[in-house]
């Protein structure tokens, strides 16, 4: 089986032909989640896997499941899979790379005539983007007991129309319920959506785990005064303040890398007026890192930074938490897999951190799972402008395709 290569032109084309569906004249993809475009593009999928010999079951969240029957097709399945829904102005790899990577993966044993032991699927999760209906990754959520199927359903975009309800009105309301079985695997190949194998000029990452997150909104109150009659020593500038705490937090992520980020990506300030000296100043703090040890140092350096600011400066300070998602590691097995399957393929490849969020980090709560990296250029997504080659895309949908058989036995 080591002498197996996916068709790499027919990746490439059907890419491309779903891509031209909530195509933009930027050259990426609208196509968001349960919008009637979001059902072209699932009929689509769904006829390629028909042809390809598989049955789709759609459960009660609209994810899609097409499954190619093992030698034992009672054994649980190793499964494959990532989403079809982009983002407003998204591009033409993410998320449908990885559906269309596993729907090669199965033209491919169809090709070299393998029977598989364990069946193998191909999973298409509804709303991972979260752009439509928030929260994001939520039907893989429910699938992994994260969050409930009446909270799922119930989720609403901004219009008040609910999620259970586009999924009838597409057709995509399924009757298999969601979750509650054994799955042997779980692979998840995606483009990078960051520039580090690109510099370093390789070809594969092996996806270790995603990073911890920890969502922060901070409010410092000092007190308004104009800016002409009041001396600068008798001032309590509240954007002052907030400006020392920014910069802990760039000094926090500079001092914890490798893999540390930490962003303040919004600020306002009042009453923001530009004679009168701020009063009072609101912004968030995203803090990221694959260890959870590392993650809450950065937690305690960030909290007791901004409370002796506040204590030193005689400033009000409200320091909330608002979110955690816990650091994932991936299985030690799957991991491996993906390893050996790019050694096999003979791509060069490196060990990589996610520092982004995907279906496969919730499956990995049910399922052993490991995700495939390949390069995008310039580390842009979310982007019309998104790219990747189709040699790159190839090579991931080989060590996709060594990895599932090698979890799925080849009988």
């Amino acid at each position: 089986m080591k002498n197996m290569n996916v068709t790499g032109d027919r990746l490439w084309d059907s890419l491309m032909e779903m891509a031209k569906i909530g195509g933009t004249e930027k050259g990426g993809c609208c196509r968001l989640a349960l919008t009637d475009l979001d059902r072209e593009g699932r009929d689509l999928f769904s006829r390629w896997c028909e042809e390809a010999g598989c049955t789709i079951k759609v459960d009660k969240m609209g994810n899609v499941f097409a499954r190619r029957a093992g030698a034992n097709d009672d054994l649980p399945p190793v499964m494959m899979g990532s989403h079809l829904d982009t983002q407003p102005t998204g591009g033409k790899y993410d998320g449908v790379y990885g559906v269309l990577a596993g729907l090669e993966v199965l033209r491919t044993l169809n090709d070299y005539d393998v029977q598989t032991v364990h069946p193998v699927e191909v999973a298409v999760w509804t709303n991972e983007e979260g752009s439509r209906f928030a929260p994001a990754m939520v039907s893989s959520g429910v699938f992994a007991g994260v969050f409930d199927l009446e909270y799922g359903l119930s989720r609403a975009d901004l219009d008040g129309k609910t999620m259970g309800e586009e999924l009838k009105r597409i057709g995509y309301a399924g009757t298999e319920e969601v979750g509650g079985r054994e799955i042997k695997a779980f692979f998840e190949a995606h483009i990078e959506q960051g520039p580090i194998l690109e510099h370093e000029e390789k070809t594969i990452g092996v996806v270790q785990g995603a990073q911890g997150q920890r969502w922060y909104e901070i409010t410092i109150t000092g007190q308004e005064a104009h800016a002409g009659p009041t001396p600068m020593a008798r001032r309590k500038d509240a954007l002052v303040a907030a400006s020392k705490i920014v910069g802990e937090v760039n000094r926090i992520g500079l001092d914890n890398q490798p893999y540390a980020c930490a962003t303040v990506g919004l600020i306002q300030s009042s009453p923001n007026s530009r004679n009168t000296i701020p009063g009072e100043v609101f912004f968030t703090v995203d803090f990221r890192h694959p260890k959870d040890e590392i993650l809450s140092k950065m937690n305690a350096e960030l909290r007791s930074f901004s409370e002796k600011t506040a204590s030193e400066g005689g400033y009000e300070l409200k320091f909330e938490q608002i979110w955690y998602s816990p650091p994932v590691e991936f299985d030690s097995d799957c991991v491996n897999a993906v390893r050996s399957g790019a050694e096999i393929a003979g791509y060069s490849h490196m060990d990589i951190i996610s520092g982004a969020g995907h279906d496969a980090c919730y499956i990995n709560r049910v399922a052993p799972t490991g995700m495939i990296f390949v390069p995008c250029e310039n580390g842009i997504s979310h982007n019309e402008a998104e790219e990747a080659t189709p040699e790159d895309l190839a090579a991931g949908c080989n060590v996709l395709l060594h990895a599932v058989v090698e979890r799925a036995n080849v009988a």
